[in-house]
């Protein structure tokens, strides 16, 4: 079963939520390459930014912080340095943004404020190592043949066999994180059915 739900309706459930991150709202948008997690975050981020008093959350997308395609599950050390463990004292963060054409961190930092919403976009953004912390939890899927095209659309074919390695890593993660299972909410990012997708996401129930 699943049901359409509206972006203004979940940016106000988010800011009535508990700040668990310091001052600071957590929400992790996780799920597997070319599901449109990407699309669910910056769409949660205007919702938020159009209520009234609200302002544009800070979007921290876990591909900024690899260190190329092996480091897959294993940067997250440098997002507790740079972003949560600062946010989580009340300080500003920062972090520097990987280039996957130089392949090499730029020097320029990207700051990230103590706001009252941080969303943080990726691949594992869920794992169980940050749950506590964790104001919402979503799971964002498509179909596998859909992920793959979407991809291979964006990057080109020539990243297909890094993909599919990075696909079966992707599997293995969220079976052995119980991703699925700990998630707050699960969103169909392909949904069939017409709707405005700038105001209406499809909940997996």
């Amino acid at each position: 079963m699943a049901v359409f739900e509206a972006y203004p309706e979940l940016a106000r459930r988010v800011l009535a939520g508990p700040a668990r991150l310091g001052r600071t709202r957590l929400v992790a948008v996780d799920g597997p390459s070319g599901a449109g997690k990407s699309r669910f975050a910056a769409r949660l981020a205007d919702a938020l930014a159009a209520l009234p008093g609200g302002a544009p959350p800070p979007v921290v997308h876990t591909d900024d912080l690899l260190d190329g395609w092996d480091d897959q599950l294993t940067f997250w050390p440098r997002l507790e340095e740079w972003v949560l463990a600062p946010l989580r004292a009340g300080r500003p963060g920062a972090y520097r943004r990987y280039s996957w054409v130089r392949r090499a961190f730029l020097p320029r930092p990207v700051p990230v404020p103590v706001t009252p919403v941080l969303i943080l976009e990726g691949v594992s953004a869920a794992r169980a190592a940050v749950r506590p912390e964790l104001t919402l939890a979503v799971l964002v899927t498509a179909p596998a043949p859909l992920r793959l095209a979407r991809a291979v659309a964006r990057d080109g074919p020539e990243i297909l066999p890094e993909l599919r390695r990075w696909h079966a890593g992707e599997r293995a993660h969220f079976a052995a994180d119980g991703t699925a299972a700990h998630a707050d909410l699960r969103v169909d990012g392909a949904p069939g059915l017409p709707h405005d997708a700038d105001r209406y996401y499809l909940r997996i129930c």
